[in-house]
């Protein structure tokens, strides 16, 4: 699962009960494979969050080298490498990122 604030700020939410280590990785300007590492609680939920640009990304899960699509994001996208999920981060809204007190009233 993914969820998008309203600052751009990316949450990757992904569950593997007994594994040893999940990775996100996908087109955000590393290569591919690179990705990055996710950090899981004892309950089986892995978690990571990542500061992306305005813009459609394709990704996935890796969990002790297996690849996972995440169905629950923006959609999935089947292609010669199999399953991609599709993340859309919309452009950030400048007013609704500044904290009550800087925002400007008319």
């Amino acid at each position: 699962m993914t969820s998008v604030s309203e600052q751009g700020c990316v949450e990757f939410r992904f569950f593997r009960r007994d594994v040893g280590g999940v990775r996100v990785v996908g087109d955000f300007g590393t290569p591919f494979e690179a990705g990055f590492e996710m950090t899981g609680d004892p309950d089986g939920w892995w978690r990571a969050t990542a500061a992306l640009g305005a813009g459609e990304y394709r990704f996935r899960y890796v969990a002790d080298g297996v690849w996972f699509a995440d169905y629950a994001s923006n959609g999935i996208e089947v292609s010669k490498t199999g399953v991609q999920s599709v993340l859309v981060v919309p452009e950030v809204n400048r007013q609704a990122a500044q904290p009550d007190s800087a925002r400007m009233v008319a």
